[in-house]
């Protein structure tokens, strides 16, 4: 028999996963900076052709399958006991084997007519390169999803901590030297990719060193249950699917961008050259948004267990606070980066990439920072709800139509048309998320002096910022100095991130103890006004 998970330990284990999940996020965020710098802007679009494929294989080996598998099997031993635990991983190592050799064919046989779509017959390479981490995703995601199920979340966050470690190694390692080199940014590129294969193979020798320190000197015994199989089959299948697409809005986006996105500035008139640096310079906006996201979500998905929780003891009061909570965490944050982002974006531009070209396109790819935060949360509190298949469908259908947009504004606007094609479409997936959930509960989710406050200290943040940068434009001289745009940048988040949780704070919008679920909550209830305070005297 399984030992009984306590409590404790499991919520020990979700905070070691969130830990580690918060440290990938933002490693995923910040080495494309100095890769950048290093590749230039053509490099740069090479990589980010190819990253989203490799993108779909690192979601289903860590916020996909292992999820679905670990929760079959706190299923399968509660109703069957070891029998059914033999049964899921045999059914599961079936079908994620032949998910995997498929995402691994066509990306290797199909790399010369993928990269065709793309108009760039040179990126056939990297696929294939790329396509070798699809053999590895059935071990991974089986092993974690195993490990979590027995409620040991150490293996898997381990595991996810070095694999990006290495890729990240691999990457700065290859284009460091390859360039050195003087090898053509293709051959970088490939290299650089192959940090998704090593950091892979760190990831299952890691797994099966757990798995070994961990293993029964008792034989395995494989006794097969078809009619059961078909069961876990069709759950894994199902449920799979559901988490995994949920989980790829930005990358969905970003395959549309890379798979019609260069080909559209060619043929509106650009050369090959120019239409790749200007695709290398809108993919810039790739680090600001996912690091944007990161900082809006953490805080708002750590209601997402309670939610889930609290649907299951039929408290509906508690369960549509804390709903509005996490919706309102999400959207406060989420407006703070996005017009944050949007009135710095030029220094910032200048501080991270040398040069402010593209600050325009990026300004209003900024705003995707809150469109993807609040949809995220929405979606999360969805399927915590039970709903899980609903924003998946949506999710994905918002990757067509961000291929058909692409096709109808990157001829008349560029670079400019593309990001606003995404603009829309994430616009539209957030409002019938927000619908669905508000149909769902049958309750008003969002309150209106809440918008308005959130809206009046983003105005003044504005308007603080412009005067700001502004006044300290003339100290530059009307230069460029990378040294003084990142002091202007880093010392107006200062200002900016100030003004605007002054007049939220003053605004009375949050209670106190949901300000303590955000960091210095206890130092920002300073702020509130002293009505609202709870002081506790010791």
């Amino acid at each position: 028999m399984e030992r009984e998970k306590h409590p404790g330990d499991l919520f020990k284990g979700a905070f070691i996963l969130t830990i580690a999940a918060l440290f990938i996020k933002i490693l995923s965020a910040v080495y494309r900076v100095p890769f950048q710098n290093i590749v230039g802007d053509v490099g740069f679009y090479i990589y980010q052709q190819v990253y989203p494929f490799y993108g779909v294989a690192l979601v289903l080996s860590t916020y996909g399958f292992p999820v679905v598998i670990s929760k079959l099997y706190a299923e399968q031993v509660f109703l069957k006991g070891k029998n059914g635990i033999q049964n899921l991983f045999v059914v599961s190592a079936f079908i994620l084997i032949i998910l995997g050799f498929t995402g691994f064919a066509i990306l290797f046989w199909g790399a010369d007519w993928l990269a065709a779509q793309m108009d760039d017959p040179q990126l056939a390479i990297l696929l294939r390169v790329v396509s070798i981490v699809f053999l590895l995703f059935p071990i991974v995601s089986l092993l974690r999803g195993y490990f979590q199920g027995k409620g040991n979340m150490v293996p898997t966050a381990v595991s996810q901590v070095f694999e990006q470690l290495f890729r990240v190694l691999t990457i700065f390692l290859a284009a460091w030297l390859l360039t050195k080199k003087g090898h053509s940014l293709y051959i970088v590129g490939g290299g650089a990719v192959f940090g998704a294969v090593t950091g892979g193979i760190v990831a299952v020798v890691i797994l099966i060193t757990f798995l070994w320190m961990k293993r029964k000197k008792t034989p395995l015994k494989i006794c097969l249950d078809f009619k059961e199989g078909k069961k876990i089959a069709k759950a894994l299948i199902i449920q799979g699917f559901a988490v995994c697409v949920s989980s790829l809005l930005l990358i969905f986006i970003q395959m549309a961008d890379s798979l019609n996105l260069y080909s559209l500035l060619v043929t509106s008139g650009f050369n090959s050259l120019e239409a790749k640096e200007l695709k290398g310079i809108y993919d810039r906006g790739q680090p600001l948004i996912q690091l944007g996201i990161v900082v809006a979500t953490s805080m708002s998905l750590s209601l997402v267990p309670l939610i889930t929780s609290e649907k299951a003891t039929g408290k509906t009061e508690f369960l549509h606070d804390k709903i509005r909570v996490a919706l309102q965490i999400g959207i406060f944050v989420g407006v703070a980066a996005t017009v944050g982002l949007w009135n710095i974006i030029k220094p910032t531009n200048v501080m991270l990439f040398e040069n402010s070209n593209g600050s325009a396109v990026l300004s209003v790819l900024s705003i995707l920072i809150l469109l993807s935060s609040v949809i995220i949360t929405t979606t999360a509190v969805l399927q915590g709800l039970g709903l899980i298949l609903f924003p998946a469908f949506v999710i994905l259908c918002g990757f067509g139509m961000k291929y058909m947009m692409n096709i109808l504004l990157v001829p008349m606007y560029g670079t400019m048309g593309a990001a606003v094609a995404s603009c829309i479409t994430l616009c539209l997936i957030m409002l019938i998320l927000l619908f669905k959930l508000g149909l769902y509960l049958k309750i008003s989710i969002m309150n209106i002096r809440f918008l308005a406050v959130i809206c009046m200290a983003a105005l003044f943040m504005a308007i603080a910022l412009k005067t700001y940068l502004h006044l300290t434009g003339f100290l530059a001289g009307g230069g460029h100095d990378r040294l003084f745009a990142g002091f202007q940048a880093l010392s107006a988040v200062l200002i900016g991130g100030f003004s605007y949780l002054w007049i939220v704070l003053k605004g009375n919008i949050f209670k106190e103890e949901e300000l303590a679920m955000l960091p210095f909550g206890s130092k920002l209830s300073l702020l509130l006004p002293k009505k609202n305070r709870s002081w506790k005297i010791k």
